[in-house]
């Protein structure tokens, strides 16, 4: 038989994404509207372990869904990554009456709420991250908001690397994961997108690209980096030795993961927070949630993390068919 939830916790874990504000807000309210209290978890899994642990009601979420960052805050804690963390953080769950948990975060994150769950905490995980590398998803809060964030400033650099007839190779986030390149690559027209997925390291093929688009008459060249590659600025520097062209490189960091969330960062958060109070009301555990096939399904946690994800064949193909 289920176990009844009458208080239910809140935490963002790992890195800040747009629309964390979104779904905090969303569990909080539908777990209300369903009758369950909702206590909010300052700084992650390391505000549980030093019980910074608040009353939400409906009040302290309202005007928060269009704000970047989090209001929880986060962090990240190498103690909860121990048994004796995982135990501590199931023992002040039940001190403080919580009976689930609602995380928003990353693969990490994920983990933290597994070992809850083992623990007698009933977790469930939300999607939190720019970077789309969670494999169980088609989409993950904050990575809509993050590309367009990106896009936008490799369309300003564009504009001046044409003017002075530059190479420009822009390095986007995503830690080990392409899908931020990939998506601005192709959304900005980008002569080159390098993926750790797929980067063969074949620096020579990037110069003979520049130099038989100079001799066609182009006068600017613009790569999209991968995080995941980096090494940016010395890249650059033997670009321009090589080819004798003007080279920046320019590494956009942290801007992509502020400002305030888009529509569809914000209409996703809402539903698969408002999805994760739900099951968790149910009685549902080890969960996470995710947009599978156009709606919002759920899956075991051990079942997702030990799915794996890799670039589209297709898209990377196409991604090559448009910028060669």
């Amino acid at each position: 038989m289920a176990k009844e939830i009458k208080t239910i916790g809140v935490l963002t874990s790992g890195g800040d994404a747009p629309g964390m504000n979104a779904a905090i807000r969303a569990v909080t309210r539908k777990a209300i509207n369903n009758g369950v209290k909702v206590k909010g978890i300052k700084k992650g899994y390391q505000g549980l372990l030093n019980e910074e642990i608040i009353d939400l009601d409906r009040h302290d979420v309202s005007d928060t869904i269009q704000k970047g960052g989090t209001i929880l805050g986060t962090a990240r804690c190498m103690e909860f990554k121990t048994e004796e963390g995982q135990a501590k953080g199931a023992e002040i769950c039940r001190k403080h009456g919580i009976d689930g948990i609602v995380v928003i975060g990353g693969d990490g994150s994920y983990r933290g709420a597994q070992a809850l769950s083992k623990h007698g905490i009933n977790t469930i995980g939300l999607p939190g991250t720019i970077d789309l590398d969670i494999s169980c998803t088609d989409y993950t809060i904050g990575f809509d908001t993050a590309i367009n964030t990106a896009m936008e400033a490799i369309d300003k650099i564009r504009d001046t690397s044409s003017s002075h007839e530059r190479c420009s190779i822009v390095e986007v986030m995503g830690r080990n994961a392409g899908y931020i390149a990939l998506w601005c690559g192709v959304a900005c027209g980008a002569d080159d997108i390098l993926l750790p997925e797929k980067y063969d390291y074949n620096e020579q093929a990037i110069i003979n690209n520049i130099i038989r688009n100079r001799k066609l008459g182009k006068t600017h060249h613009i790569i999209v980096n991968a995080e995941g590659i980096g090494h940016s600025t010395s890249m650059a520097r033997r670009i321009e030795a090589a080819t004798g062209i003007e080279t920046r490189a320019t590494i956009i960091g942290y801007m992509q993961r502020g400002g305030s969330p888009s529509c569809k960062d914000r209409y996703y958060a809402s539903m698969m927070g408002a999805y994760a109070a739900d099951i968790l009301c149910e009685g549902k555990t080890n969960r996470v949630v995710a947009h599978a096939g156009g709606k919002f399904v759920d899956y075991d946690i051990d079942e997702a993390l030990a799915m794996q994800k890799s670039i589209d064949e297709y898209q990377y193909a196409v991604s090559n068919a448009l910028y060669r």
